[in-house]
């Protein structure tokens, strides 16, 4: 009897590659989700060189590199709003409103030298100030000329959008009234009408342009 000889393996078709579009779609935004936070960890990380101030700037003062220090700090996109390294220039800038000792330097509380065109001036105000005006405020100035004895003529802007260096005193008697005397910057060609103003005893008070937040 003949041994039958064994069947041969039957060979398996070849499996077709089944691909669901949703899985490709999934995969990639994972992929986005993970650059994204890549990205804004790398973001946030990074920091900049950026000047601070070395000691208390008023407005006026002439500042080059040695009244200031270098920081590094992260800013993100917020860099472009203070004084960076590029932006001082040899010969260096002009503070335009108050920047306290430590503080990053605003880029817009400075100026060009060339650009300058004010001039610091002392005023006595009568009565007291509003509670909002300190160093580094932008105020309009108020004048009223006496016409008859003590009698004053309708108020007027005599100059707008001054910005005050510092109260000098609180205290002070003119007409029996409490005075402020106030440092404060004027364009120079305003000078002249200030300076007749204070010659004739003018009535000149301070408005703020604007009030702080919260105030």
């Amino acid at each position: 009897m003949k041994r039958s000889s064994p069947a041969a393996p039957r060979e398996r078709a070849p499996r077709s590659f089944w691909f669901d579009p949703r899985f490709g779609i999934g995969l990639a935004l994972v992929v986005a989700s993970l650059a994204g936070v890549v990205w804004l960890v790398s973001a946030a990380d990074r920091t900049v060189e950026v000047w601070a101030a070395r000691s208390a700037l008023s407005p006026g003062d002439s500042v080059t590199g040695d009244d200031l220090v270098l920081r590094s700090v992260r800013l993100g996109d917020a860099a472009d709003l203070y004084l960076g390294t590029g932006l001082l220039g040899d010969r260096g800038l002009v503070v335009t409103r108050a920047v306290a000792a430590g503080e990053l330097v605003p880029a817009s509380a400075v100026g060009a030298p060339e650009g300058v065109q004010l001039a610091s001036i002392v005023v006595t105000v009568r009565g007291e100030l509003p509670r909002s005006v300190e160093s580094g405020s932008v105020v309009d100035v108020w004048s009223a000329r006496q016409t008859d004895d003590r009698v004053f003529g309708p108020p007027a802007v005599l100059v707008g959008s001054a910005t005050v260096v510092r109260v000098l005193e609180a205290d002070g008697l003119i007409v029996g009234s409490a005075a402020v005397t106030v440092e404060m910057l004027v364009p120079r060609s305003k000078i002249a009408a200030v300076l007749e103003a204070i010659a004739n005893s003018d009535a000149m008070s301070l408005v703020p342009v604007s009030l702080p937040v919260g105030g």
